[in-house]
Order: structure tokens, then C-alpha cells, then sequence
């Protein structure tokens, strides 16, 4: 039996980071997704999914920076307003943990992606709804999707790193069913 799970956004995170100056790191997220994650019984293994991100909802605090990431140099959002990721496969490490292989689009650009999740769960909340957790973790090289801006500083350095460190927190949910 295959199970539906959606991710519950108000208990979700998606976020980023990157070097900045090649010293500090900024962080951000982004604040409007959908995501669904389909498994064949409580096999974890046999997960199916997508995650759409609009990245137009960049938020690193900075509104400054924010348009900049939203401009051509970067996402370019009026003219991608989606990036998705769609899984592949998934191979169980042990009980809790998983590497998840798919393709990450970008600005029409697809590449292959893994990352390490962690699934916490599953419970019923006490709306009867079945949960399970995910947290997500992985790096990948901007420039593979031609996210290329960046400046050479006097010292050498550059002003934005190419390393993107990935991480989420999301709780997916089932919802109980309705009573007809």
C-alpha cells in the first residue's frame, strides 16, 4: 500500500548557505515550496517525491541581497520561477538514515544531486494525523547550473563561494482519512 505524505510548511524549512568573502557564511532559505513523498508501506527505500521551490521567496534577511539573488546574476526569477527537485532512488544506510539520489533543475538546468536524510518518525499527531520527519542535508557547485556572478576581491578571494551547503527540516504529514 503506497502512502502519501505532504509536507506540513508551517513545521518546514528549506535553507542555504555559502561563503561569503570566503570568511563568513550567509544563510538563508526559501519561505514558499510544496513537497510530497510517496511510500510503499514503511519502507522508506522505496520513496517517491518532489520538492517545487519558488525562488522568488529567497529570504536571507538582506533585502538587498535578496533582489540580487532574484536578478539575472542568479535565479533569475521572472524568468525561472520554479527550481524542483524530483527523486531518483534512495539507499538505506541503516534504520533512520539515507542517502536520496534525484535531479535538481535549476534555471532549466538538471543535474544530479544526493543528499543525506535523516526521517524521524512515523507518529500520529493528536489529530490523528500520521508524521514523519525529514531532515536533509548536501552540497552541491553552483556553477553546475550556471549560477556564475561573482567578484574577485583585492586580496584574491572571491566575493561568493561555489559551494551551496543544502539543509531542510520538514514534517510531512498523512493526513487521517475523512469519514464518508
Amino acid at each position: 500500500m503506497t502512502t502519501r505524505f505532504e509536507a506540513d510548511k508551517t513545521h518546514a524549512e528549506i535553507g542555504f548557505s555559502a561563503k561569503h568573502m570566503m570568511v563568513s557564511t550567509v544563510r538563508g532559505r526559501f519561505d514558499d515550496f510544496d513537497a510530497y513523498l510517496e511510500v510503499d508501506g514503511l519502507d522508506h527505500a522505496t520513496a517517491r517525491g518532489e520538492a517545487v521551490i519558488r525562488t522568488a521567496s529567497i529570504n536571507t534577511g538582506a533585502a538587498q541581497r535578496d533582489d540580487h539573488l532574484r536578478s539575472g546574476d542568479f535565479f533569475e526569477s521572472e524568468k525561472y520561477p520554479e527550481m524542483r527537485f524530483v527523486l531518483g532512488t534512495v539507499e538505506k544506510k541503516d534504520d533512520s538514515n539515507y542517502i536520496a539520489r534525484g535531479d535538481l533543475t535549476i534555471r532549466e538546468i538538471t543535474k544530479p544531486v544526493e543528499l543525506n536524510v535523516e526521517v524521524g518518525g512515523p507518529i500520529n499527531d493528536p489529530w490523528g494525523n500520521e508524521r514523519v520527519s525529514l531532515s536533509v542535508s548536501g552540497k552541491i557547485n553552483r556553477k553546475d547550473w550556471d549560477l556564475t556572478w561573482n567578484q574577485v576581491l583585492e586580496a584574491g578571494a572571491l566575493l561568493v563561494g561555489e559551494t551551496i551547503s543544502l539543509s531542510a527540516e520538514v514534517a510531512m504529514v498523512r493526513p487521517a482519512a475523512v469519514a464518508v
